[in-house]
Formats: C-alpha cells, structure tokens, sequence
C-alpha cells in the first residue's frame, strides 16, 4: 500500500498568495485594454452569482434579470446627476437598494406562477422596463440614456482621495466589490437561510410542511437577488459613465447571465464566476473574427447543453472524483 502524503500546511496559502500577487499587479503588467476586460469580467460576475441564487440554489429561472441590474444603473446615474457631492460607495449602495426594490415589488406577482410561466413572466416585465426607460423621456432621457454624470473619487476625508476615472484606478474598486458580494452570496448559502433555499427548489412540500412560509421566503430571496444585480448595474454605470435602455435592460442583457451560469456550471457556486471568466474571453476573441456574436453564444450553448450540462465546474469535479 503507498502511503498517502500530506502536503505542508503552508502549501494551502501558496496558490492564494499567487493568485493575490496577480491581481495586485494585472493593471500594471497588462495595460488598460485588459484591464477594462478585467473589469466587464468582474461586473458581470457579480450579475451573473445573484441569478446563481435563483436558479442553481432556488430551481428559479429569471429570464428578466436585467430588470434589476438596469434599475441599479440607473439609479446610481440618475442619483450622481441629481444630487451634487454624492459618494461613491452611498452610489454604489443606492444601486443596490434600487434593483432589491423592483424585486421586492415584482415578487409578490412573481410567488402566483412557478416553472415556465415564472420565466416567461420575469421576461415580460424587463420588456416592460426596457419600454418603459425609453417612453420615460423626462426622467430616463429616453434612448439617449444617462451620460456624464460625475464619478465620485473613492476618499477619505483628510487622508486619501482617488479618482475612479483612470481604468487602473477603477480595476481595485471592481475586485474589492467583487471579492464582498461573492463573500456574501457564499456566506448566505451556508447559513441555514441557505439550507431553506436548497429545500424550495429540491422539496417545497417538505419545507411547508416543517413550517417555513415558502412565499415569504421567495420575496427574500428574489430581494436579495435583486439587491447585487443593482450593485452589479451600479459599478457598470460607474464604470461607462452611460446608461442606456440598450445597454441595461435588452433582452441579452438578461440571457448573458444565463449564459455564465449554464456554460460555468449549474448548481455550483463557483459556476457562474468560472463562466464569466471563459464567456468573457470567447467573446473577447470571436470578435476579432465575427460580429455574429450572438449566433456564437446560441452554439456555445447547444453545445454545453448537448455534451455537458453541468458546464465546465461540473466537468472539472467529475473529473477530480474520477482522477
């Protein structure tokens, strides 16, 4: 029999320290180019792990999920234009709090259907906010969108002041929200909170039947799903100094998300990250060569649909049990 060895316990902070060290340094060695991909990769990471708790943890399927993210841009644009001196992260809250308003104003309607009629309905109505932000022309300055407003510098009084302007400057910003809403999203799943979630999707009858209120606890689900696709929406209006309805609230808006959370790996957490992470590189190289790139997307997804449901998470684990 070999002996199994055990590696050093200083070897389990070796890949993270690495992986720290690239990030720290990834503006500095790759210029501003890669670190704007960078930056797009982050924000939708975000957006992509907020539907990640409706559909891998709550067997919720949103096909309107820009609904939330395009409220948070707008809110975080509209609230720079309108209110002078306004801080950057009370901005960047304000997005939040304005994409888990919708949510808490849609799930009540959104608790009376379930299954294909629940993701028909949440496409129907981020159709309705995508018109609605073009009709609204006073508030929403209709197709033009929102532009140049001002980006509030990250300070702290009498110590330091820094512009978010600069991409560099900007890149930090994105993986520290990154890095606080991913921390949260996982803290949730692992809390008996998250225990509920995993029983509405797997069993709903047992979870009424030992008393928790399934309605209620949808409401706070789908609100806290909302709340970091608003915060998602604040950092990309922040980062564009733009919001457009085309921009937040299309229709591929919503099926981008979808998009990472298949191709990554369904019921997994790390899924929706590791399929931002690959859906923005293809994308980054298939635009050298098509501007069909939603054609491309449609294939990369039949494909991962077709040969490997559980995207490339789940590959990469089965795998690991076999190996």
């Amino acid at each position: 029999m070999i002996a199994r060895i055990t590696p050093p316990a200083w070897t389990r902070w070796v890949l993270p320290g690495i992986a720290a060290a690239i990030l720290l340094g990834y503006p500095l060695v790759f210029g501003t180019v890669y670190t704007n991909i960078f930056i797009h990769f982050a924000i939708f990471a975000v957006f992509a792990a907020s539907l990640n708790m409706l559909v891998s943890y709550t067997g919720l399927l949103s096909f309107g999920h820009a609904l939330f993210f395009g409220g948070g841009a707008y809110a975080t644009a509209l609230a720079l234009e309108n209110i002078p001196g306004m801080g950057l992260f009370p901005a960047i809250f304000t997005g939040g709090l304005a994409g888990a308003a919708f949510a808490l104003i849609v799930s009540p309607l959104l608790n009376r259907v379930r299954d294909t009629a629940f993701a028909l309905l949440t496409l129907a109505l981020g159709q309705l906010a995508y018109m609605a932000c073009i009709k609204l022309r006073d508030i929403t300055h209709g197709e033009d969108g929102v532009g140049g407003f001002p980006i509030p510098d990250l300070s702290i009084p009498g110590v330091v002041s820094v512009s978010m302007v600069p991409a560099q400057n900007f890149y930090y910003l994105a993986i520290v929200i990154l890095g606080i809403c991913l921390l949260l999203m996982w803290f949730l799943t692992k809390t008996p909170f998250g225990s509920i979630m995993i029983g509405i999707r797997d069993n709903p009858q047992r979870v009424d039947f030992l008393g928790f209120n399934i309605p209620l606890t949808k409401c706070l689900i789908f609100t806290l799903s909302g709340f970091f696709a608003g915060i998602a929406g604040s950092v990309y209006a922040l980062f564009n100094n733009l919001v457009t309805p085309d921009g937040v609230f299309h229709i591929m808006t919503s099926f981008t998300p979808i998009m990472m959370v298949y191709v990554g790996g369904i019921g997994t957490f790390a899924g929706p990250i590791a399929g931002s992470g690959l859906m923005t590189i293809i994308e980054e190289i298939a635009t050298r060569y098509t501007t069909q790139l939603v054609l491309f997307n449609g294939i990369l997804l039949v494909l991962v649909v077709m040969f490997f449901r559980t995207g490339f998470v789940g590959l990469y684990l089965l795998l690991k049990q076999k190996l």
